[in-house]
């Protein structure tokens, strides 16, 4: 897949999500390849697999008071606090974004499947990817508020060689990180 349309496609669903569903213009910087997954902090972090002939999966990721901001915005109630309407909201904003990008893709691509959204928060976390596949990072800015969006989009090998449908691809990983 064409490094360049990731790119443009991702960046496209972010800016359109975050406009018409929280009226905010975002910012999307240059976006870059991470091999591997740096230990986070206290964060949201919402993950979504896609499967068909291709797979992967996108993460969005950002502090705890930006996703209370983001769930205020989209259910119009005030949170001060990480509850679960507000990983509620973080599932749906990457159901949203990344359910974009699939539609988008799946012209170029064929038939792709959403899976229901993960979100994690706590502290002292870590996600990572079994497997060596790079992933497209997109750092976006909304005023002074900061997330991450990261894509990984694969062949799905075990498909196309017709070797062992039903086996396990590249399941996410979380682990505690000691402090």
């Amino acid at each position: 897949m064409d490094q360049q349309i990731i790119v443009a496609t991702v960046s496209k669903a972010a800016r359109d999500v975050f406009s018409t569903m929280l009226g905010l213009e975002i910012e999307v910087g240059e976006s870059f390849i991470e091999k591997t997954s740096p230990p986070e902090s206290q964060k949201v972090v919402a993950l979504i697999g896609l499967a068909g002939q291709w797979i992967g999966t996108g993460v969005i990721g950002c502090s705890p008071e930006f996703a209370c901001r983001i769930a205020s915005t989209m259910l119009m109630a005030e949170y001060e606090a990480v509850n679960e309407d507000v990983l509620d909201a973080m599932a749906e904003m990457a159901n949203m974004i990344f359910g974009n990008v699939k539609t988008e893709l799946e012209e170029s691509l064929g038939g792709l499947g959403l899976s229901i959204p993960t979100v994690i928060f706590g502290r002292n976390f870590a996600t990572r990817s079994v497997g060596q596949q790079a992933w497209t990072v997109f750092p976006l800015k909304a005023g002074n508020d900061e997330m991450e969006l990261k894509f990984c989009l694969m062949p799905n090998r075990d498909l196309q060689l017709h070797s062992r449908p039903g086996r396990a691809h590249s399941p996410m990983v979380v682990e505690n990180v000691e402090a």
